[in-house]
């Protein structure tokens, strides 16, 4: 056969190149803006940069603090909210709020339903779904719109009792009725973040744990023991090296002109302070949470201003606006199974971001100056 006798081809040279090294979160990468919603790459986002995730959960805990008068039934309306089953061994209407508020902010929607008993008297649960497997079915008017999900062999149900399912979609536009996330503009500067990062890391491996090169130049007389002296310097050298792992100091002596320099040594690195802070400035700015919240010491002064202040305010009450229909429809729904009229009004917790020392002078001085006037009065 003249395959047997064929010569076997030689094998390609080795080329040896620096390997590629990438951040584990390569979605960021491959980001495509498509306009619909990419909740997997913003779950990564979140995932991959501590910043934004420590954003969405001061947001999460500034907008916490429900309260609902009724007007029958009141004291069993906040028992219910106190102790309602929310799954996973947790209770209570604001667990299911900081769940419902964390999907709406990274998702750009939040799905929820109410879990009623068997005898339809009284609400078991309220759980929060999974926004990625949700699908809205729109009618023949924007009014019109049915929930359904997405199984896993791609069917798409709709669900039952559309009474009883909450949706909410945050920032929703003309043409995006699921809602947009917090996140949307972030991928680009988080992939670039990333890749700092990423360089940074390699670097330090490269240069921080440093690698030493041994240099030995033979002499005139040297050239039929190089190849010995060699193995002998290369051998007393590893014995060395792996003597200080133990945190043992061991000397290193060689005959002849032999050369130690440090690989890397003489790199430069370049400066990410710059352009880490332009993208962090940028990232944290989406978010609306003043840096210092964050960790983030930018200026000589860090204060809450009360433009910041009221700004950050303005953001909690958005949120609050958004999730306000969802806490009316749980507490309507417990109070029709209960025979109670649907009548509720949902109040928040003032939001305090002032400080407290500050406002304790201003009530001061404003306890002084009614003290003031009094003894004026008092002597006139």
């Amino acid at each position: 056969m003249k395959w047997l006798d064929r010569k076997k081809t030689p094998a390609p040279p080795v080329v040896q190149t620096r390997e590629g090294g990438r951040h584990p979160f390569g979605m960021l990468d491959g980001y495509v803006p498509l306009g619909d919603g990419e909740v997997g790459l913003y779950r990564c986002i979140r995932e991959a940069v501590p910043i934004v995730d420590a954003a969405v959960g001061k947001l999460v805990r500034l907008a916490g603090g429900v309260r609902v008068s009724a007007s029958a039934g009141q004291e069993e309306l906040e028992e219910f909210l106190r102790k309602v089953d929310t799954g996973r061994g947790q209770r209570g209407i604001q667990s299911f709020l900081d769940c419902y508020l964390d999907s709406l902010l990274v998702c750009g929607r939040a799905v929820g339903e109410i879990v009623v008993s068997r005898d339809r008297r009284e609400v078991a649960a309220l759980l929060c779904a999974d926004p990625e497997r949700i699908v809205l079915k729109e009618g023949d008017s924007p009014l019109d719109f049915a929930v359904c999900a997405r199984r896993r062999d791609g069917r798409v149900e709709e669900l039952e009792g559309q009474d009883l399912i909450l949706f909410t979609p945050f920032q929703p536009e003309a043409d995006h009725p699921y809602g947009v996330s917090l996140l949307r503009s972030m991928p680009f500067l988080a992939g670039i973040l990333l890749k700092i990062y990423q360089a940074t890391g390699t670097n330090w491996e490269r240069m921080g744990n440093a690698r030493f090169a041994v240099v030995y130049k033979p002499g005139s007389g040297d050239a039929d023991w190089a190849r010995e002296r060699g193995e002998e310097i290369a051998r007393a050298w590893s014995s060395a090296m792996q003597a200080g792992k133990g945190g043992n100091l061991r000397d290193f002596v060689a005959v002849g002109d032999v050369d130690i320099k440090v690989i890397g040594a003489d790199n430069q690195v370049l400066d990410s302070q710059v352009p880490v802070r332009q993208i962090l400035e940028q990232l944290v700015a989406k978010t609306g949470v003043p840096p210092f919240l964050l960790g983030l010491s930018w200026s000589a002064t860090e204060r809450m201003s009360a433009q910041q202040a009221d700004m950050l305010t303005s953001e909690i009450t958005a949120l609050r606006r958004a999730v306000t229909p969802v806490v009316e429809r749980v507490c309507e729904t417990w109070l029709r199974l209960h025979g109670y009229p649907a009548r509720v009004a949902v109040d928040w917790e003032d939001i305090n971001l002032q400080d407290l020392v500050e406002e304790a002078r201003a009530q001061l001085y404003r306890e002084q100056a009614e003290g003031l006037k009094r003894a004026r009065e008092g002597g006139a």
